[in-house]
């Protein structure tokens, strides 16, 4: 391991939801420039484990740290909550997810969906984010829909301006909940090509992602969780050409297509 700070470090958490264990004990750490894969099947605890990661879901136990800031909690178990509101809007500020479903405001054009939150959190000058903004959605390959609606947009352009919007706010670190899942084969190449150029500029990120072949194409470190827990982690080419566990080789022969 190297003595730089990690972006995300998460050690021994847990989720349950009432009596329904969901994560069970599960570390993993991205430092800067990670690209870190979570496979594994439905109901694993992959995208959960995404979404306590960035605090949209509070965890029963377990740490934290971002940049080596720990989370700090109040309360224990069930009743465990973020102990200041204003860390929980920095961090969250500081990774930004895109989700399955793209989550565009209808009613915005897609230039006003990649400006409204470095505006309206950041509070940024607006001039300096419509730059900023036109510069990612150019980045991903979307500079010419800047004055369309998400309507207007196949699945995959609608993709690619959600992660123009979370470029925008400048974040460390970029988490990513099945990005490709609800897109057409061909449409999914285009947001694949866009997460490898990210890759490819060191951007750190987490990926929950049923795509074993990106997975392996721009991961640093791939994890296979089953059942809430971690059954094997290594690099891609490690993982996937050499697995080490009886599951994980039954699971990666039912995602062969």
């Amino acid at each position: 391991m190297s003595h730089q700070t990690s972006v995300i470090n998460i050690k021994d958490l847990h989720k349950s939801y009432g009596a329904l264990d969901v994560l069970k004990g599960v570390s993993i750490q991205a430092n800067k420039g990670d690209v870190v894969s979570l496979i594994g099947s439905s109901g694993s605890g992959k995208s959960t484990l995404l979404r306590c990661c960035n605090l949209l879901e509070d965890s029963q136990q377990g740490t934290i740290e971002f940049n080596g800031e720990p989370v700090l909690w109040k309360g224990q178990g069930h009743n465990r909550v973020p102990a200041d509101r204003a860390q929980v809007l920095r961090i969250r500020t500081n990774l930004s997810m895109v989700f399955q479903q793209f989550n565009l405001w209808a009613h915005m054009t897609i230039l006003e969906n990649v400006m409204e939150a470095p505006i309206t959190v950041l509070k940024r000058p607006r001039d300096e984010v419509e730059q900023a903004a036109r510069m990612y959605l150019d980045k991903v390959g979307i500079g010419d829909k800047c004055d369309a609606f998400p309507a207007q947009l196949s699945g995959g352009q609608q993709q690619r301006a959600a992660i123009a919007r979370g470029l925008c706010m400048e974040p460390e670190a970029l988490l990513f909940d099945e990005p490709t899942s609800a897109l057409d084969p061909e449409l999914e190449q285009e947001v694949v090509r866009v997460i490898k150029d990210l890759a490819a500029e060191g951007r750190t990120m987490i990926i929950v992602t049923h795509d074993m072949k990106m997975a392996a194409d721009v991961s640093s470190e791939v994890i296979f969780l089953h059942q809430g827990l971690i059954e094997e982690q290594g690099a891609p080419n490690e993982l996937f050409g050499n697995p080490k566990s009886e599951r994980l080789r039954q699971f990666l022969s039912s995602t062969q297509h």
